[in-house]
């Protein structure tokens, strides 16, 4: 059974459809959306799916016919079902603009969608859940072999991160001026798990320094996996 709880934002969904985000409170993609939804002051039910109770509750039939890649997140806008985290933050952008995550110009769309692409398409997939269970199922491979595999592929990943943030005038407070946009959505999740699996961080200034004043920003804290109510 999913457990609910609810998180409000000051505005509701336009006064019509209700938002719904199905995710799991450590899950690195319902977090960038959850930061999406608080940064944008939105209403939003959460309904957790556990990803290691029930054999996993994101393979249950139920959930299935919601998403049925069996992946977290999905959100429902009133009967729209939405999958993909990246998807899901930019049609909350085009839907609910006020408080926007995208720059206005298109140089600058492109580069938030870049850094974006850094850690949810080339980092965050070879360091999931069923990645790592299938390396110790199929492989054989230890937790400590598991956690370096870990350990290797987000320090690539963040090292291009920051590379891409040194030295560019775009650069700000947040990866791309000084609002958060759809880039820091990404980034601050990745910061969390590299963290919990202990990865070196002192090549990360400017990852390091931008991470600090997100977790100060009140919208993207109550967004953070502890402050969840199903964190289990």
């Amino acid at each position: 059974m999913m457990t609910q709880s609810i998180s409000s934002g000051s505005r509701s969904a336009h006064g019509s459809a209700a938002l719904t985000l199905y995710g799991y409170w450590r899950s690195s993609a319902s977090y960038r959306v959850r930061m999406a939804l608080n940064l944008k002051a939105l209403d939003y039910r959460q309904y957790f799916v556990h990803l290691l109770r029930d054999g996993g509750q994101q393979l249950q039939p139920d959930y299935l016919k919601l998403n049925p890649q069996g992946l977290i997140p999905a959100l429902t806008h009133g009967k729209r079902v939405l999958t993909q985290s990246l998807a899901i933050m930019e049609y909350l952008d085009e839907v609910f603009p006020d408080t926007p995550l995208l720059p206005g110009d298109a140089e600058g769309r492109a580069r938030v969608r870049a850094l974006c692409g850094v850690i949810a398409c080339d980092t965050h997939p070879l360091n999931n859940l069923r990645v790592l269970k299938y390396l110790g199922r199929e492989f054989g491979l230890k937790k400590s072999a598991r956690d370096e595999w870990y350990r290797h592929w987000v320090s690539i990943g963040l090292d291009a991160f920051e590379r891409m943030l040194a030295n560019q005038p775009d650069s700000g407070r947040c990866c791309h001026g000084d609002l958060p946009t759809m880039a820091d959505c990404c980034l601050l999740p990745q910061v969390y798990n590299a963290r919990r699996f202990e990865c070196d961080e002192s090549g990360w200034p400017h990852i390091c320094r931008i991470s600090a004043h997100l977790a100060d920003i009140p919208a993207v804290a109550r967004a953070a996996p502890e402050n969840q109510n199903d964190s289990e």
